[in-house]
């Protein structure tokens, strides 16, 4: 239902173009000063010119010496002076200089106090404070600013309460403090206590709903200001257009489209990215890029809305386009669009466009930035190269608890376990506190690697030392630990009694590890279980199906297919694929659409030659019952992953790694075959399956045989 009956009505803005930048400062007050004493001044006394132009030199003493010329320098020159050394981080030289003045008038004060906030000394500014003679509404508000930026929340409602006079500023400043400090029900709370409010007070509201995850309650606030008479600014429309992208609310979307038209803030760079990013969340990618096209000022922040809206849509082709355009316009990236190109990288699986988009953040000295590095270390992993992910992580001199989740992951999914162990030891010693998603890697890294009893130690401290809801996936994968280990018995009784209502991602777990085990009875059992929930669930008729394959039971094999098709369950097929010079090559088992696949073909039979000639025989278990020994064979022989691989050594450099990702888990036969044809061209094979890295080297995989 559309929450306004017609477009906005085409109304005249006369208020003044506040951008994210501005209108979250400390107060309109607070934005003022810092525009006339940190900005360049223009227009100045006799000394300004000669003050301001060395206020920018780093040199102190050059500074003091051309302070001294002047016999009786005022107040402005020394305030002046000061905005210089603290425009260089030189805290102290600006401390020296202030309590030289002889003579310090209010804003001098509050310069200085709040130059000791951007420096990060609360305690410094909190005795200037105190010293103040006389301090002003601004210093109050800049304080309370400065209590909200460290996170001390009671502090800033302590200043407040005692504030003898409390102008719109301040109140806007508690409103945004308490929002930027997720305690948005404070600042619903206070805003309605508001005496009167402007368009600072309803944007900060609208902003501050929304980053705090009530997008819906966003709107019906820009719904109130809108029939208040309040006039939305490009700020107001920012955050509005914000809130329509993530609640998904395309109508209204739609109407704020229309009213940036009429009214000329399309020429808004934020209001034009935000467009960008609305359209793209609501899955309208063309009418996004068509905003793209009409922007004016094609600037990194509107290029970087486009980059991320085509990754979010799947098209990362189009995404890594843009970023390569950006670059050749010298349109310089930042870190926001390295993490979205990175990103696209990973959903194309491309290691070489990721290493290229490496390359650039290094050139642009963003290497080591702790985001960017973040999204490398992800990429790597996922692109199959996790040794490549450990040297990123080594070199990141900064490190959040994102980072040290997604190199732990990472180990985890290649079959690192003493690897992922040693770093979650070294986060511990750092005082990093992990999260459910450290949990979880964790678990996944001791089930990839049999670490049954380190599982066990790690699922029992987070649930008896942590404060870390346990969730249905963290009882998933301590499943999974004790079923590969073999402890199904155990397992069975750990979903039996687990506090949570069982769902059937645990059951599916130990379903997953009867079949590594032989136990029917169980796997019966679970699958029972899982379709009693989901009766639907083609995991669990695929997975019991193949469990009675193994076994020969070959009746309940068609008993189930019978099921699954009058049901209209479809078995997903399996796929592979290889990128190679930045194109994916897609292959099905048998396919022979590829126009090399004459070639590709020719090479897998000389494969099959050497394989037999090492010894190698058919699993004639992983293929269907109802052909001849000569056509299971032959179906084994062309498998999905088989075709990407032949693929993969008839057009890569020879000794170069091959790649293969894989949409399934990898059959039994083919993954002996593997082992040995890596042997056979003396390469290593990466094949990312449905649960797991696989390194072939050697005639060995990473997994020793246990996936």
């Amino acid at each position: 239902m559309m929450r306004f009956h017609a477009v906005f009505p085409n109304l005249r803005c006369s208020c003044t173009c506040l951008f994210p930048s501005s209108w979250v400062s400390s107060s309109e007050t607070c934005t003022h000063l810092s525009k006339r004493f940190f900005g360049r001044v223009s227009h100045a006394t006799c000394d300004g010119p000669t003050v301001s132009g060395h206020h920018r030199n780093e040199n102190p003493d050059e500074t003091r010496e051309v302070l001294d010329k002047f016999q009786c320098p005022d107040v402005r020159s020394f305030t002046k002076m000061i905005v210089g050394r603290l425009r260089t981080g030189c805290l102290d030289d600006a401390l020296k200089l202030f309590y030289e003045m002889p003579v310090r008038d209010t804003i001098c004060w509050n310069t200085m106090i709040k130059g000791c906030l951007d420096c990060v000394d609360l305690t410094t500014a909190e005795e200037l404070f105190d010293e103040m003679p006389e301090p002003s509404v601004v210093s109050w508000t800049t304080m309370i600013n400065g209590f909200f930026q460290f996170g001390q929340v009671e502090r800033a409602e302590v200043f407040f309460k005692q504030m003898p006079i409390r102008d719109l500023a301040a109140w806007n400043a508690m409103i945004h403090g308490y929002c930027e400090n997720a305690r948005v029900d404070k600042a619903v709370k206070l805003f309605e206590q508001m005496p009167s409010r402007n368009v600072i007070s309803w944007t900060s509201m609208i902003g501050g709903l929304d980053q705090n995850g009530k997008s819906e309650e966003a709107l019906n606030v820009f719904e109130r200001m809108f029939k208040s008479g309040i006039v939305p600014n490009p700020s107001t429309l920012t955050c509005a257009l914000s809130a329509c992208a993530n609640a998904l609310s395309f109508p209204l979307g739609m109407q704020i489209h229309g009213h940036v038209l009429k009214s000329g803030f399309c020429l808004s760079v934020f209001v034009c990215a935000s467009l960008i990013t609305f359209y793209a969340n609501c899955k309208q990618i063309e009418k996004a890029t068509q905003v793209f096209y009409e922007a004016v000022h094609r600037n990194v922040v509107i290029c970087t809305a486009l980059l991320t809206g085509y990754g979010l849509n799947g098209r990362h082709e189009d995404g890594l386009k843009v970023f390569n355009d950006m670059m050749r316009a010298s349109v310089l990236p930042n870190q926001s669009s390295f993490v979205s190109a990175l990103n696209s990288c990973c959903g194309l699986e491309s290691l070489d466009r990721g290493k290229e988009v490496h390359a650039s953040a290094v050139k642009l000295q963003l290497g080591s930035d702790v985001f960017v590095g973040n999204s490398l270390v992800v990429m790597y992993s996922k692109c199959g190269a996790v040794d490549d992910a450990v040297v990123v992580f080594k070199r990141l001199k900064e490190k959040n608890i994102v980072t040290w989740n997604a190199i732990i992951c990472g180990c985890a999914q290649h079959g690192r376990g003493m690897w992922a162990m040693e770093l979650f030891s070294q986060m511990i010693r750092g005082l990093v506190q992990p999260d459910e998603i450290t949990l979880t890697g964790l678990l996944s890294s001791c089930s990839h690697s049999g670490m049954l009893q380190k599982g066990r130690c790690l699922f029992r401290y987070f649930s008896e030392n942590t404060s870390i809801e346990l969730k249905h996936e963290h009882y998933a994968c301590m499943v999974d630990v004790l079923g590969r280990c073999g402890k199904l018995e155990e397992a069975e009784d750990f979903v039996r009694n687990m506090p949570l209502k069982t769902n059937s991602i645990v059951w599916l777990a130990l379903l997953s590890s009867c079949r590594m085990h032989s136990n029917l009875d169980l796997a019966e059992r679970a699958a029972n279980y899982i379709l009693g929930l989901e009766p639907h669930c083609s995991a669990a008729y695929v997975l019991l199906s193949n469990f009675y394959a193994s076994a020969n039971r070959w009746g309940d094999v068609s008993r189930l297919r019978v099921t699954m098709r009058d049901k209209g369950i479809v078995k997903q097929p399996g796929r592979s694929w290889v990128t190679i010079k930045g194109q994916k090559h897609l292959f099905l088992s048998g396919d022979k659409s590829h126009s090399l696949s004459e070639n590709i073909y020719w090479k897998l039979d000389w494969l099959n030659i050497k394989l037999k000639e090492l010894g190698y025989l058919p699993g004639k278990r992983f293929s269907l019952h109802d052909v001849e020994d000569e056509q299971k064979e032959e179906s084994l022989f062309y498998h999905s992953e088989r075709l990407a691989i032949a693929f993969a050594l008839i057009t890569t450099v020879e000794g170069s790694t091959i790649t293969v990702m894989k949409n399934l888990r990898i059959c039994g036969d083919c993954h002996s075959a593997i082992k040995l044809i890596a042997k056979i061209v003396d390469r290593e094979i990466v094949v990312r399956d449905s649960s797991r890295f696989h390194h072939f080297r050697s005639g060995i995989c990473s997994c020793g045989d246990y996936w």
